[in-house]
C-alpha cells in the first residue's frame, strides 16, 4: 500500500477515534483499516496507537506524527486543486452551521448570494442551538456567539451581539419598568433554553459583575417560543439583540435595564483548515466577512 493511503487511513482513524468509524468514513471494510495502521507501524518501527476492546488512543508519537499527516494531506489537496483549476471556479459542498435564528436572519442570504455566485458548488446547512463539532461531524464552516475556546480551529470575529431583558409595551405599561435588577423578582419571567424555573441572569451594576437568581413563570427550549410570549404581553425575556431585532425597531418590544447588561458576546467564522482550505471555503468566508461585518455590531 502506498504512504499516501497509509496516513489518510491513520488520519481518519485519529479524527473519527475508531477503525469501524473510519472505514465507513473512507468506504473501505474494518479488517483493511486495521491492516494498513499495522502496515504503517511497521514501516515506522514504532507504534501510533494504542487499542482496547472498547477505545483506541493516539500515543505520544502518534500524536506528533498525525499532525504531520494533516499537513501533507492538506498540502496535497491544495495541489490538487491548483492543477484542477478549483482556485478560479470553486466546487463541491459546503457544509455551514449557526444558531437557529442567526441562521434564518443572517446566514442563509449569504448562503443564497454565493450559491448564486458558484454553480458548482452545493450547500448543507445545519441550524442548530448547540455546538456541532466541526471534525466529527464534517463542517467546513461555523459562526459562534460568545467567547471561544482556545483550540486549533481559526477564527474570524465579524461583530457582536447584546444580551438584552425586553418585554412587549403593554405588559410594561400594566406591571410597571424595573429600574433595578431586584425588581425583576416582582415580574413575570420568561426563559429560554431552560427545563427548570430555577434561572440566574448575569447583570453588571457599578461596573463589576452580578447574578440574580430567579423564578421563571415559564420556560421553553427554544427562543422562537420565549419571542412569541414576549410579544404576547406575558411577561420579560432575555434574549440576544438579534434575535428580537426587529420587534425592537417597530416597537413590538421594549429593551429594559440596558445599563445593566454585561459585556457584549463576539461573533465569529470558525473553520478548520486555515489558508489550507478548499477554495470553495475560501471563498464563502471572503463573501461572509463581508455580509456580516455589515449586518452584525462591529
Amino acid at each position: 500500500m502506498s504512504k499516501f493511503h497509509l496516513i489518510t487511513v491513520f488520519v481518519a482513524v485519529v479524527d473519527t477515534l475508531g477503525f469501524a468509524a473510519a472505514a465507513r468514513k473512507l468506504n473501505m471494510s474494518p479488517p483493511a483499516v486495521t491492516r494498513a495502521i499495522n502496515d504503517l507501524e511497521t514501516q515506522l518501527g514504532l507504534r501510533l496507537l494504542t487499542r482496547t476492546t472498547r477505545t483506541i488512543r493516539v500515543t505520544e508519537a502518534g500524536e506528533r506524527y498525525v499532525q504531520d499527516c494533516r499537513r501533507i494531506l492538506a498540502e496535497m489537496a491544495e495541489a490538487d486543486e491548483s492543477v484542477s483549476g478549483m482556485h478560479s471556479s470553486p466546487r463541491g459542498r459546503l457544509s455551514i452551521t449557526a444558531p437557529v435564528l442567526f441562521g434564518n436572519k443572517y446566514v442563509t442570504p449569504i448562503i443564497t448570494e454565493y450559491l448564486n455566485l458558484y454553480p458548482e458548488v452545493s450547500a448543507s446547512c445545519l441550524f442548530l442551538d448547540r455546538v456541532v463539532n466541526l471534525l466529527d461531524e464534517g463542517v467546513d464552516v461555523a459562526i459562534r456567539i460568545g467567547d471561544l475556546p482556545d483550540s486549533s480551529m481559526q477564527a474570524i470575529r465579524v461583530g457582536h451581539v447584546r444580551r438584552v431583558i425586553c418585554a412587549a409595551p403593554g405588559y410594561l405599561a400594566r406591571y410597571g419598568i424595573p429600574s433595578s435588577p431586584d425588581d425583576l423578582h416582582r415580574h413575570s419571567i420568561i426563559s429560554a433554553s431552560s427545563v427548570t424555573p430555577n434561572i440566574e441572569w448575569r447583570l453588571n451594576e457599578n461596573g463589576a459583575p452580578r447574578s440574580i437568581k430567579l423564578q421563571a413563570r415559564m420556560t421553553t427550549t427554544t427562543n422562537d417560543s420565549a419571542i412569541t410570549a414576549a410579544l404576547s404581553g406575558f411577561g420579560l425575556a432575555r434574549l440576544l439583540s438579534y434575535q428580537v431585532a426587529e420587534h425592537l425597531q417597530s416597537g413590538n418590544l421594549k429593551t429594559v435595564l440596558p445599563e445593566f447588561e454585561p459585556a457584549a458576546l463576539p461573533v465569529h467564522i470558525v473553520h478548520r483548515e486555515g489558508r489550507r482550505a478548499p477554495q470553495r471555503v475560501r471563498a464563502f468566508l471572503d463573501l461572509a466577512v463581508e455580509r456580516l461585518r455589515e449586518k452584525v455590531m462591529p
